[in-house]
């Protein structure tokens, strides 16, 4: 079972819309049954689900803290057919308080990621929140590769060749050498020449791994998710539904369509 993390320390790179709405391709596009799991308390995956995280009495924490809550009692489904949601909430920020004299603390989301793979999920996509404390090390023990979302802003820059290092420091200590960043998206993308400049430290640094589809800004992405769907409910033949179906596909593990192999990002 595939379980990818999207993870950057830095806010505001748009780990929940890329997290979202490839989940959605995955299961509208590959027809594959995918398990999406918030871990940021605020709750912003659920809440582009059309979920009111607020109100629902178990989340990702108590999953996380109880041994007696089941994967499937915190699992909610979506209105895209295959994918389904764990939700988080503001009760997340206790969860490093919480289990902290537990040893096995940073493995308390792999332990129960199990739970997913025997119920059938094909893949499991992970939202992580903007800092690398415990939550971030769970998802990453969990996970199986990384996604890493950049803003194209100079201080976006500061501390991604130093999560690709903590990526691997945390597979070699955990015997997972094969753990590694598998796609950097660039985000919030226009054309300027920082942005140009930018992308092309990011290309020489992750020659591998780079996206070749940036992610531009797109109103109807932003619209979608102030209505709780995604683009491919919202507006599926929108400009922004093109450039996530594209960055999808390449996070996948294929690429872009031929005539896009080096687009210029546009704007819904």
């Amino acid at each position: 079972m595939r379980r990818i993390a999207f993870i950057n320390e830095k806010g505001g790179t748009c780990k929940t819309t890329l997290a979202v709405n490839t989940a959605a391709w995955l299961a509208l596009e590959q027809r594959r049954r995918v398990l999406l799991v918030d871990l940021d308390t605020q709750g912003h995956a659920g809440k582009s689900l059309g979920l009111d995280v607020r109100t629902l009495p178990r989340n990702v924490f108590h999953l996380l803290t109880d041994p007696e809550v089941s994967l499937p009692s915190v699992v909610r489904p979506t209105g895209v057919s295959g994918l389904d949601v764990v939700p988080a909430y503001k009760e997340m920020a206790e969860f490093p308080v919480v289990v902290a004299q537990d040893p096995r603390r940073a493995h308390r989301l792999a332990d129960r990621m199990r739970e997913a793979e025997a119920a059938g999920y094909d893949v499991v996509l992970f939202d992580a929140p903007p800092s690398m404390g415990l939550t971030t090390r769970n998802i990453l023990v969990a996970a199986t590769e990384v996604v890493v979302p950049v803003a194209l802003t100079y201080l976006a820059l500061d501390g991604c060749a130093e999560l690709a290092d903590t990526v691997r420091q945390v597979g070699e200590a955990e015997g997972r050498p094969d753990l590694r960043v598998t796609k950097v998206v660039p985000t919030l993308y226009r054309k300027t020449a920082l942005a140009t400049a930018i992308l092309e430290r990011l290309r020489a640094y992750f020659p591998d791994a780079l996206a070749a589809t940036p992610l531009g800004y797109s109103v109807k992405v932003d619209e979608a998710q102030s209505h709780g769907k995604t683009i491919w409910e919202y507006a599926p033949q929108s400009p922004g539904a093109r450039m996530l179906a594209a960055i999808a596909a390449e996070i996948d593990g294929g690429s872009p369509p031929a005539k896009r192999k080096r687009p210029r990002p546009k704007v819904a």
